[in-house]
């Protein structure tokens, strides 16, 4: 049988929001990557293991070499299908070699702390990447759930999305690391939050102040 690559979602971060398959093969891989604070919190005695940083040719070259000794494991964060590690690793090796365990997305638990359904949400990402215009325009009814980085953050996606024609009322929940004892969680307008201290690194969720209100 041939060894496989096993993507698996370590979700927001905090323990108790990995699924007991993610844990169990991280727990019993060999040959273990993930970025280091993964390692730092999941990795053991014995495991040989590769960190992954903003040189990806280093993870991508220890899974190749590893792959003909056994399986190798990738610990991505939040679920793997939504902005990970697991597209670069599709255009690397053949995706029948691999396997993919799905885990709690940051967004997804973003939503669950408001009670607010996602189902209709437009979900994206301002993590080292830039959305379209077009996809933040701002439309009755609209939900937007976003990623943001260092350089987005919800400073500087509040004015962009003002000047996307959303309101300077509509609603903004910022949340910052989820699923972790300090997590913080508050709710401000755009306009607010476009002249506030940035916060980088969280989920943001936007949405008009009616829709709020029921």
């Amino acid at each position: 049988m041939q060894n496989k690559i096993i993507v698996a979602g370590i979700g927001p971060g905090g323990e108790d929001f990995i699924t007991p398959a993610a844990l169990k093969k991280i727990r019993a891989a060999k040959f273990l990557v993930g970025g280091r604070r993964a390692l730092s919190d999941f990795a053991t005695d014995g495991q040989i293991t590769c960190a992954i940083t903003r040189d990806l040719d280093t993870p991508i070259n220890f899974i190749r070499d590893k792959l003909a000794l056994g399986d190798v494991v990738v610990m991505v964060s939040g679920d793997p299908g939504y902005y990970s590690l697991l597209d670069l690793l599709r255009k690397k090796f053949p995706p029948s070699i691999i396997e993919v365990i799905p885990s709690i997305s940051t967004l997804q638990l973003a939503f669950a702390k408001i009670a607010l359904p996602w189902h209709d949400a437009t979900l994206l990402s301002f993590h080292g990447r830039e959305p379209s215009q077009e996809a933040l325009k701002f439309s009755a009814g609209k939900i937007l759930g976003l990623l943001t980085d260092a350089v987005n953050n919800s400073a500087t996606i509040s004015r962009r999305l003002i000047e996307c024609g959303w309101h300077g009322d509509s609603i903004v929940t910022i949340c910052v690391r989820l699923s972790y004892a300090d997590e913080k969680i508050f709710t401000v307008t755009l306009a607010e939050a476009a002249v506030a201290e940035p916060v980088n690194h969280c989920v943001l969720i936007v949405h008009t102040k009616n829709f709020a209100e029921g």
